[in-house]
């Protein structure tokens, strides 16, 4: 088992008025975007500790098909999320309720969309049927089907040239569009962005006398590992570190990156924020630029 920080290092017994809420929390977590990072902001705000099973990759492969990233860089990336106090390397496709009391849980929290076994059963049945099962938001706009999805479009073609093939423009322009779309660039978010919306996410921290303060930039491709680890790095230049990141728009990754054949898989203000290492709360909103 793997732990974010001391906190919930002894788990919580009985059940007393002053006992802490502790949540669980499971699934795939493959291709980690800000869909994730919401379900599970969403899921420490009903409770006082988070508790994140991660499922293997055999367990995916046998009720989904195969995962994209390896469980083993699944595991370091939900890890990283900031809302996340504790992982469940290896967790049960299945959700019952030996798990929930196995890690001293009170409830378990999903999306509300039903996630089925490759037998067709509800994998939250069980706890559902006992009480013990809360219901948080979906993300519309983004998942990771509909990742894979646009990747897949735009790098069937991604190294030909494809500007007299007006038919695969317009194919990849509509691709995951939705009526109130607004990026030029991606056309797939339904996600609304204000202020309070950003709020939710922002780490509120200042920085502080003493403070070293370092800015990175990028486009943060796909988040994945190798960002985490870069993050990790920068983190450790200093004793007192203070990261800001700065993300490119939609627009300036396209124009430095191969002429005709840029694209952004995802609009720049979908955000994620993740980070680990003590304090450490790293704000990174999620652009993809390929």
């Amino acid at each position: 088992m793997l732990r974010n920080g001391a906190a919930g290092a002894s788990s919580p017994s009985g059940k007393g008025a002053n006992r802490p809420v502790r949540v669980w929390c499971d699934g795939c977590y493959d291709m980690v975007h800000y869909g994730h990072s919401n379900q599970l902001r969403q899921a420490r705000a009903m409770g006082d500790y988070l508790i994140v099973g991660v499922h293997t990759d055999e367990e995916i492969s046998k009720h989904k098909g195969p995962p994209v990233f390896t469980q083993e860089e699944r595991y370091k990336m939900v890890k990283a999320i900031k809302w996340v106090d504790e992982i469940v390397p290896g967790a049960p496709y299945v959700t019952t309720l030996e798990t929930l009391d196995k890690y001293n849980c009170d409830f378990c929290v999903h999306g509300n969309d039903i996630t089925l076994t490759v037998d067709g059963k509800d994998t939250y049945e069980e706890v559902k049927n006992a009480g013990r099962y809360r219901e948080c938001k979906r993300t519309q706009g983004v998942s990771t089907t509909d990742l894979v999805g646009r990747m897949l479009l735009m790098t069937k073609a991604h190294h030909s040239n494809i500007d007299e093939d007006m038919d695969y423009r317009k194919h990849t322009d509509n691709f995951g569009k939705c009526p109130k779309s607004h990026s030029p660039w991606t056309g797939v978010s339904q996600f609304l962005q204000t202020s309070q919306k950003i709020i939710q996410f922002a780490s509120g921290k200042e920085p502080q006398p003493g403070d070293t303060i370092i800015y990175v930039a990028g486009a943060f491709d796909l988040f994945h590992v190798g960002h985490v680890d870069f993050l990790e790095k920068a983190h450790q230049i200093a004793k007192r570190p203070y990261i800001i990141v700065g993300l490119h728009f939609d627009q300036v990754g396209i124009s430095i990156t191969l002429p005709r054949q840029g694209w952004s898989f995802v609009p720049s203000h979908l955000s994620w924020e993740g980070g680990r290492g003590g304090n450490a709360k790293l704000p990174l909103v999620l652009i993809v630029i390929f």
